[in-house]
C-alpha cells in the first residue's frame, strides 16, 4: 500500500519504522525544524531524521490548509494517510484525499483521555490500564470511529518513559493489523461514546509544581507520570528541585506540618510529610546540578530535618 505518514516526535518512529518496511511510504510530513533553547541550532526531530536515515520523502509545511499543500498530496496519491503525533489538525479536504482514508495511532483507549497528553494523565489519575486506539481521523478532535484496539497495564513500576515507549511498540503493530484489516476489507468500525470522552490539555510548567496536601499515593502518581518530561518539581530556598523518583511512606508524624523534611533515611532519602502519612525522595535535580539519589541528597546536606519544602 502507497502511504503518506505524518508524525513528528519519539513516539512516531516504531510507526514509521514498521510502515517503512512492509509497505511503500510514498512521502513524510513532519513539522518544521526549530531552534533549541541553549544554543539556537536545529536539531531534527525523530521523525525527520529517521526519514533522512531511510531516503523518505520529507515535507514540512507551515499549513496543511493551504492549496498548494492540498494540491500536492493529490498529486503524490497516497492510498491511506497515518498520522502518529503530527501535533496539527488536518482539514476534512485532505482527510478524504486517500481512497482508504486517514487513520490515526492515539496513545489511549479512547474514548477517554483525548488530546495532548493522554500517558502523562492516565498515570497520573491511577489508571490499571491504558493503550493505544488506530481510528479514522474525524474533523473533531480525537473523535473518529475506532478501528483497533490494543491494552497494557501499568505497573506501579511504570513511569511516563517506560508506558511511552511500550506503547509506541504497541502502536506500530496494532497499526500493522489495522492495515491489513483495511486492505483485506474486514474492518469493523466502532462508533465512540462520545457522552464518555475525556480530555487532556498539554500539560504546562505551573502544573507540575508537586502540592504536598495530596495523598502519598497522588503524589507518587503524580511524579512518575511527569517522568521525565516535563518533570514534577517543588521549591526550597528559591531554588527548583525536580522530583524523578518516590516512595510512599506509611509512617505518620503527628506533630510535623504538611510538606515538613520529618526524617532521614540513610540509605533510600529524606522522608517528608504528606497529608496520608509520608513520601520518601529517592531520585532528585537541584537546581543546575545533575539528577541524584536521596542518600546523596542527605550527603549533600541539602536540606535539614524540619525543612519545609514548597
Amino acid at each position: 500500500m502507497r502511504i503518506l505518514f505524518m508524525g513528528t516526535p519519539e513516539f512516531a518512529v516504531p510507526s514509521l519504522e514498521i510502515l517503512n518496511k512492509y509497505h511503500e511510504i510514498i512521502g513524510v510530513f513532519t513539522k518544521i525544524d526549530k531552534p533549541n533553547q541553549r544554543g539556537k541550532k536545529i536539531k531534527f526531530n525523530p521523525v525527520k531524521q529517521y526519514a533522512i536515515d531511510n531516503n523518505l520523502d520529507i515535507y514540512q509545511v507551515k499549513s496543511v490548509k493551504s492549496k498548494e499543500v492540498i494540491e500536492k498530496i493529490k498529486e503524490l496519491n497516497p492510498d491511506l494517510i497515518v498520522v502518529v503525533a503530527y501535533g496539527k489538525i488536518l482539514p476534512n479536504e485532505l482527510i478524504e484525499i486517500p481512497k482508504y482514508g486517514t487513520i490515526n495511532v492515539h496513545s489511549s483507549l479512547l474514548p477517554k483521555y483525548r488530546g495532548a497528553a493522554p500517558i502523562h494523565y492516565a498515570i497520573i489519575n491511577g489508571e490499571k490500564e491504558t493503550g493505544v486506539t488506530i481510528m479514522d481521523i474525524a474533523e473533531e478532535l480525537d473523535a473518529g470511529d475506532i478501528i483497533l484496539q490494543a491494552k497494557t497495564e501499568i505497573s506501579d513500576d511504570d513511569n511516563l518513559k517506560s508506558v511511552h515507549d511500550r506503547l509506541a511498540e504497541i502502536g506500530a503493530k496494532t497499526l500493522l493489523k489495522a492495515i491489513k484489516l483495511i486492505e483485506e476489507g474486514k474492518v469493523i468500525r466502532k462508533s465512540q461514546n462520545h457522552e464518555e470522552a475525556t480530555f487532556v490539555k498539554p500539560i504546562l510548567k505551573e502544573e507540575t509544581k508537586i502540592n504536598w496536601n495530596k495523598s502519598k499515593r497522588e503524589i507518587f502518581n503524580f511524579v512518575r507520570g511527569l517522568d521525565p518530561f516535563p518533570g514534577a518539581f517543588f521549591t526550597f530556598n528559591n531554588k527548583i528541585f525536580k522530583l524523578y523518583r518516590v516512595e510512599e511512606y506509611d509512617k505518620t508524624y503527628e506533630d510535623a506540618e504538611i510538606g515538613e523534611i520529618v526524617e532521614f533515611d540513610k540509605k533510600r532519602g529524606p522522608i517528608v510529610k504528606v497529608k496520608d502519612g509520608s513520601i520518601i525522595l529517592t531520585k532528585v535535580k537541584p537546581e543546575n546540578k545533575k539528577t541524584i539519589s536521596g542518600r546523596d541528597i542527605i550527603n549533600g546536606n541539602y536540606f535539614e530535618l524540619c525543612n519545609r519544602l514548597n
